[in-house]
């Protein structure tokens, strides 16, 4: 029998995010831990497409079995809707193995988008309240924060426009770089985020945005 999927979760009253600990980027949010436990099951298979351009094997619909084994209270962060608390789990060393399948679920997580927000029409289906940025404000905003996530890796490199896409390509190397280096746990570059945490991050932002693109590009789905 496979072994399960260990989630973590962070809560407030008003969000929860269940998190699959090992696999970073996979994280999704609801109102309780069983909707956010669900709605992480739900995106499996979604998941399962980045892990297969990573060439990393994921488990097997009948193979997914889901274990809560960390519950932490979350903050702002949470209530506004991002994965932030740093859990006990993400504070684990990282050997090289672990390091460099982080980093090569990052590059398909970054692949992903880009590939879903080239095909996507520009003017996206607003939210129930008329919200919502459409494809090139997305993009943008993507770029952006990969610049603030960098310097939580210790990368520092001169700010630059969200339409250089040269310079985003060598910014993200140079954050791979770190990534691909092993870890005793403790926070990068003397800041917050231990490895594990900076790997789940980044590579959940990506996937948010990629998989709310291509949500939104379809009449009538959420």
């Amino acid at each position: 029998m496979a072994p399960p999927i260990v989630v973590t979760i962070e809560s407030t009253a008003r969000r929860t995010f269940a998190t699959a600990a090992d696999w970073p980027g996979w994280s999704r949010s609801g109102k309780t831990e069983a909707d956010a436990v669900a709605a992480l099951a739900a995106a499996a298979d979604r998941y399962a497409e980045i892990a297969a351009a990573a060439g990393i094997p994921f488990p097997s619909p009948d193979a997914r079995a889901y274990e809560v084994v960390e519950r932490a209270e979350g903050g702002a962060g949470t209530d506004f809707g991002v994965p932030s608390r740093v859990t006990d789990l993400e504070r684990r060393p990282v050997d090289a193995a672990w390091a460099a399948r982080s980093a090569d679920l990052l590059v398909a997580a970054w692949a992903a988008f880009e590939a879903i927000s080239s095909a996507a029409p520009e003017s996206l289906r607003k939210g129930p309240r008329g919200g919502g940025r459409d494809t090139s404000k997305i993009v943008a905003h993507v770029a952006e924060s990969d610049q603030a996530y960098a310097r939580e890796l210790g990368v520092r490199v001169k700010p630059f426009e969200a339409g250089d896409r040269a310079s985003l390509g060598s910014l993200r190397a140079l954050m791979l770089a770190v990534l691909r280096r092993p870890s005793d746990g403790s926070p990068l570059a003397d800041r917050k985020w231990p490895h594990r945490h900076a790997a789940n991050y980044i590579t959940w932002h990506a996937l948010d945005h990629a998989w709310e693109i291509l949500d939104r590009s379809r009449p009538g789905e959420g």
